[in-house]
């Protein structure tokens, strides 16, 4: 495929970077990926893999915008309170680059409907916010042998971790399940710094990107952490647990989607070494 002259300006500063280059840039255009939850951590990096040319994007959530997600959630606006997320995400998204194709799945995601989703999708982003949905999206993606980013964020504190197929530890190596109801409170409970999506987001995004254009080393196999608070990034080695891990270990156990009890906005489910 050639560039339109706009696509050369627009693209430019990515062209110029001998990591990405216009064979790069073209990996990008072609590239699917899909966000499941258009919220603090899906705002940001829709936008910034919209802004870059991904060139299919999905949006995935069943919630419509409200006054308090405007605190965090950048992708949506004042007017666009009571519209659905994955309609005010897409506006936005192509008013940014009307070169991006976005789908939009106005649902829940749930062991019924999430391999669909992801099948046609060269990378998934995590920006669900309980952990039932995290769990199945990692379930999911292992699976179906998809490459993500999971990310979680609380008050002043969030984490990143990008599963490769084959190429390191799976969510479930590291947490083996869901918390126990009540036993981590929620960001409705505890708060949540509005710009750590921002930063956790946009890590996200740059993991899918390095993805796409086969540059840079990607979080397979560590647990990144960050404290805004002392402004300290811990990067955490993760082993795969391939003795025990029910999904991805040599004897996995769970050979079929689990649908947890849903709860709202869950914390972070931090590991003893990132605490």
């Amino acid at each position: 495929m050639a560039f339109t002259n706009e696509q050369l300006e627009r693209y430019s500063r990515h062209i110029i970077l001998k990591e990405v280059g216009a064979k790069g840039q073209k990996k990008l255009l072609n590239a699917k990926v899909l966000i499941i939850g258009a919220g603090g951590l899906g705002a940001p990096a829709a936008l910034y893999l919209a802004a870059a040319g991904v060139g299919t994007i999905g949006i995935a959530d069943a919630d419509e915008v409200d006054l308090s997600n405007l605190q965090r959630q950048v992708i949506h606006t004042t007017n666009d309170i009571g519209k659905a997320k994955v309609q005010s995400a897409k506006e936005t998204m192509n008013a940014i680059n009307p070169d991006v194709t976005v789908n939009t799945y106005r649902t829940f995601v749930s062991s019924d409907n999430i391999l669909d989703l992801i099948k046609d999708y060269d990378f998934i982003i995590d920006g669900t916010d309980n952990f039932p949905a995290k769990f199945l999206i990692n379930d999911a993606c292992v699976m179906a042998k998809k490459p993500f980013s999971h990310a979680g964020i609380i008050r002043f504190k969030g984490q990143l971790m990008t599963y490769v197929p084959g190429q390191g530890p799976c969510y479930r190596c590291v947490f083996k399940n869901p918390p126990p109801k009540d036993a981590v409170p929620t960001c409705k409970q505890a708060g949540v710094i509005g710009a750590m999506g921002g930063v956790i987001g946009s890590l996200q995004a740059m993991e899918a990107v390095k993805y796409i254009i086969g540059q840079g080393e990607l979080l397979t196999g560590y647990l990144l952490t960050y404290d805004a608070l002392t402004m300290e990034f811990r990067k955490v080695k993760l082993p795969r647990d391939t003795s025990h891990c029910a999904v991805c270990g040599d004897h996995p156990t769970i050979t079929e989607l689990i649908d947890y009890e849903q709860a709202e906005c869950d914390g972070v489910h931090l590991t003893n070494e990132a605490e």
